[in-house]
């Protein structure tokens, strides 16, 4: 037997899952919220500083101007190195960075520190969904990735409240709260960069805590699976890069991203003037609560979409429910609470849709082609990391208010929510042998 209800397979998978997953949600944990606790101590590092609401917007997306420009080539190497040398090598620097944001002075110093930040967390998530592709099956690969990516929620759902808390440091040794805010929460990346070079192993071959059945099981059944891939859709890694399927996936991601940073880098910011809350450590709280409902809906759909298989439908439905939800929800000016709820519910819907998006790439491409792609897809999906804060800050500054912002959030997600339906369903972009196949 060599599926994953067979005894051995069913062991192997148990294991890996245990082993990896929690240390990967971990490390995925610090490194989303080094990325996004800017928007907790923005409630007062802007006042401070004297960042206007575009200039904010234009720093906070800078990170993912340098996180794209190593995406790719990051995935390659990862490929080639190994996954335990190059996760380190990645942690510990953007750790460090991380922890100097503490230093920033003003508008120049702030740009060039969110940067960098972005140059050394490159490669870091998409690095970690190839390698989930080196351990588990198509067909529970939904569900490992929703474990995974549950870190994405929980660092907010977790970091608002305590960054709320940090932010009560003020003035302790001469720091201003976000100055300590920065400091503590990036310092714990570099412990962790150094544990992974102990506790990531590469490929199964090497995991001794794996018998030698389980590792021979998971090896031949995903490279029964790649070689299955290949078979359908025999594409060279320049090709994949490249591919019309790729950069429409791509795209999707985009719209998800797109909605995941416009929101989060201003959703502290949102909620303190629309609710007229003064409280920081309040806004941090109603801050978390969607993301703490969507790292629930993240596990449960991930796990629903691995029973059904219908990896597209479970990614449409998300994204389209919380786009319309955000576009009707900021016209409800005069009920803020009901705009809240359409912040959660787009909140909830983004986190949904990621774990079943990161299934749809494997099943098309394979091997050395898969890595590429996978850092191509997050490349032009990390775009809106630096579109949607910026977004969202000029809308706000021309129109005085974040709705129109947070329509063209609704909006750009319903769009990509159409997209992946459309690639999904082969109504665009077929694969190569379908598209060279006369009966097409």
């Amino acid at each position: 037997m060599t599926t994953v209800e067979s005894p051995v397979g069913r062991s192997a998978l148990a294991k890996a899952t245990r082993r990896l997953v929690p240390l990967m949600a971990v490390c995925y944990f610090f490194a989303y919220l080094d990325r996004t606790n800017l928007s907790v101590a923005a409630l007062t590092m802007n006042a401070e500083l004297g960042l206007s609401a575009t200039a904010y917007g234009f720093g906070a997306g800078l990170l993912f101007l340098g996180y794209i420009l190593l995406d790719a080539p990051s995935n390659l190497i990862m490929h080639r190195v190994g996954a335990s040398r190059w996760m380190a090598r990645i942690m510990v620097v953007w750790g460090i960075v991380a922890a100097g944001s503490a230093a920033i002075q003003g508008e120049v110093s702030f740009y060039v520190l969110r940067f960098l930040l972005g140059v050394a967390e490159a490669g870091f998530f998409p690095g970690m969904i190839l390698y989930l592709t080196y351990w588990f099956p198509a067909a529970r690969r939904g569900t490992v990735t929703g474990l995974f990516m549950v870190a994405v929620p929980l660092s907010t759902a977790i970091g608002a409240p305590v960054g709320g808390l940090l932010l009560k440091l003020d003035g302790v040794w001469g720091l201003s709260g976000w100055r300590w805010l920065f400091l503590v929460e990036g310092l714990p990346s570099v412990l962790l960069g150094f544990l992974l070079l102990w506790l990531l192993p590469d490929r199964p071959a090497k995991a001794k805590w794996l018998t030698t059945d389980e590792r021979d099981w998971i090896e031949d059944t995903l490279a029964a699976e790649n070689a299955a891939t290949s078979e359908r859709n025999p594409l060279p890694v320049r090709k994949a890069l490249v591919h019309p399927r790729v950069i429409g996936l791509g795209l999707v991601y985009f719209a998800l991203a797109f909605g995941l940073y416009g929101l989060g880098f201003w959703m502290p910011t949102i909620l303190k003037s629309s609710l007229a809350i003064k409280d920081n450590f309040t806004v941090t709280l109603l801050t978390a609560l969607p993301y703490l409902v969507g790292a629930i809906a993240m596990i449960l759909w991930g796990r629903r979409c691995d029973r059904t298989g219908r990896s597209v439908l479970y990614t449409v439905a998300p994204m389209a429910i919380g786009g319309v939800a955000l576009t009707v929800s900021a016209f409800l000016t005069s009920a803020p609470w009901l705009g809240y709820a359409g912040l959660c519910a787009c909140a909830i819907g983004v986190m949904a849709a990621f774990p079943c998006f990161w299934t749809l790439l494997p099943a098309f491409v394979s091997g050395a082609a898969v890595a590429g792609a996978i850092g191509v897809v997050n490349s032009i999906g990390n775009l809106s990391g630096f579109l949607g804060p910026y977004w969202v800050g000029w809308m706000t500054e021309l129109f005085g208010s974040s709705k129109w912002g947070l329509v063209t959030i609704g909006v750009v997600m319903i769009a990509g929510a159409v997209l992946s339906g459309l690639l999904g369903n082969g109504l665009i972009a077929p694969s190569p042998k379908a598209a060279s196949d006369p009966a097409h």
